[in-house]
């Protein structure tokens, strides 16, 4: 009894308890939907106060763009009216242009009538003066028998006749004038390009000898076992060579001006620093090399640029600068080429030539002394193969190859370079060289062609810039004039000291002359000339 008790006690809490549990899933079912509905009342509520904030909002910014769509409205209803205005205006001023232009031409048309009717006028009386003209001309043929043709021949060789005889008389006036004023204005010419020529400068740049300041240096300079010297010699490709009479002055025995300028200043260098090292001397070497290099280059730039000759190659105008060390009769001949090109610019505006060209050509025209040490032929020929390389103008080149009058000139300005060439050359204090010494020269030439053996005469010609040599045909054949010409070539390169180059020519020529007379003697007999 006591466990049906028991069970009956549990199903009876069982069932209350499900009872009391959905009591409390009801209660908080109901109490979700309230909270549900409470919520849904608030976001209702809510979107409502937005929904009406939106569209306070949009209605204010509809009324703030309705507002200036209206001022714009109204703004572009008085811009149309601005424009009708205008267009209003504008055309009734092109109504009033139009007007005024239909006026002007009614009246440019009754001008063009009057106008044609008083060239038709015109033209009748012409026809009718063409008409009396004739008659005239006719009237006078008949009187005085002669046709018009012949009347205007007649005149026209009358009056050439007349101008004929006042060209002549004209001529004639001036070339007496030049003949009086020609010595004078030469004169003017030449003293105003010398006045503004190169200044004579101290030819410090062309020594060549040193004078070394003591025994000490001198030891130093040639230094142990020579090497310090053979060093300098074997850098700069000279030769250094002490004077037996002067133990402390130093030759510098080159043909090339250039290196011994190096060599010059390298051992000025040296004495000054005191400081005779081999790699001391090689730096010194370059640097100076480097120097002399720049300044030939700015050298030359310089002058052209001084002159207004125009443009020229940087090479060539390097190869001007060396003519700075170059020195002929003993007058430089960088100067003497700057005074020449001045010359032959003032003669050439004088007879109206190009100015420009002829002190061009004045300035290039000993080019070949700068490089005739370094390459075998005269300095003209030089200078003519030079400046066809760097494509100078083919005056400049005539210029260069006739001004000693190997060549024909071409051009006048070749003429006129020519004639400042001698002009420079021919001036007092121009060159330093005495005549003694300038005759000297010339016989020292010629003895040395006269004391070989078949030489019959020999003469020195282009101021010792050549020799030629007359051999005897019968003692000297062909390969031994040759053999002549070589001895002599190489005994002048030996024997005597220079500028440029000379050229030895030898002349072999046989004449057979035969004599016919009364005399049976003489008809045998030949007498052979060379």
């Amino acid at each position: 009894m006591i466990e049906i008790m028991t069970v009956l006690f549990l199903i009876i809490g069982v069932v209350i308890g499900i009872w009391f549990s959905n009591m409390r899933f009801k209660m908080q079912i109901q109490d979700a939907k309230r909270k549900a509905q409470a919520h849904l009342e608030s976001i209702k509520q809510d979107a409502e106060m937005k929904s009406r904030q939106i569209i306070s909002d949009d209605k204010e910014d509809i009324i703030q763009y309705q507002g200036i769509a209206n001022d714009e409205i109204q703004s572009q209803k008085e811009e149309n009216e601005t424009r009708e205005q205008r267009l209003d205006q504008h055309e009734k001023y092109l109504e009033q242009m139009k007007n005024r232009l239909t006026k002007y031409t009614d009246d440019l048309n009754e001008q063009a009538n009057e106008q044609k009717k008083i060239q038709d006028e015109i033209d009748d009386i012409l026809h009718q003066a063409e008409d009396i003209h004739e008659q005239r001309e006719l009237t006078l043929q008949s009187i005085s028998r002669i046709d018009k043709n012949s009347a205007r021949q007649t005149v026209l060789n009358d009056t050439e006749n007349q101008l004929r005889r006042e060209k002549d008389i004209e001529v004639k006036y001036n070339l007496s004038e030049s003949k009086v004023a020609a010595n004078k204005i030469a004169n003017d010419l030449v003293i105003e390009a010398i006045q503004s020529g190169p200044r004579d400068e101290p030819r410090s740049h062309i020594e060549r000898n040193i004078n070394l300041p003591s025994n000490e240096i001198k030891a130093k300079l040639i230094g142990k076992d020579e090497q310090h010297i053979r060093l300098i010699q074997t850098l700069t490709g000279t030769d250094l060579i002490f004077d037996e009479d002067f133990p402390l002055l130093l030759h510098i025995v080159t043909h090339d001006p250039v290196r011994r300028e190096i060599v010059r200043t390298t051992i000025e260098s040296l004495i000054i620093s005191r400081h005779f090292t081999n790699s001391n001397i090689e730096y010194l070497v370059n640097t100076t090399t480097q120097k002399v290099n720049a300044a030939l280059r700015e050298t030359g730039e310089t002058v052209v640029h001084s002159l207004h000759v125009g443009r020229m190659h940087p090479d060539l105008m390097k190869i001007i600068g060396k003519l700075k060390f170059r020195t002929s009769y003993g007058q430089n001949v960088l100067y003497h080429s700057i005074e020449s090109a001045q010359l032959a610019g003032a003669l050439a505006a004088e007879l109206g030539l190009n100015t420009q060209l002829a002190k061009r050509a004045g300035l290039l025209h000993d080019i070949g002394k700068a490089i005739d040490h370094e390459v075998g032929g005269t300095h003209v020929e030089l200078g003519g193969k030079l400046t066809r390389a760097f494509n100078e103008n083919e005056v400049v080149v005539n210029a260069i190859e006739s001004h000693h009058g190997d060549v024909e000139p071409t051009d006048p300005i070749s003429i006129l370079v020519s004639t400042a060439d001698a002009i420079s050359g021919a001036r007092p204090g121009a060159r330093s060289e005495s005549i003694e010494e300038y005759v000297t020269r010339l016989r020292n030439l010629e003895n040395i062609a006269n004391q070989h053996d078949g030489v019959r005469d020999s003469y020195a010609i282009q101021a010792g810039r050549e020799i030629r040599i007359i051999v005897n045909p019968e003692m000297l054949d062909d390969d031994k004039s040759k053999s002549l010409t070589k001895h002599v070539k190489d005994q002048i390169q030996d024997e005597l000291t220079y500028p440029g180059k000379i050229k030895v020519t030898t002349i072999r020529e046989l004449k057979a002359v035969q004599y016919v007379g009364k005399t049976k003697k003489r008809n045998h007999n030949a007498i052979k000339e060379a």
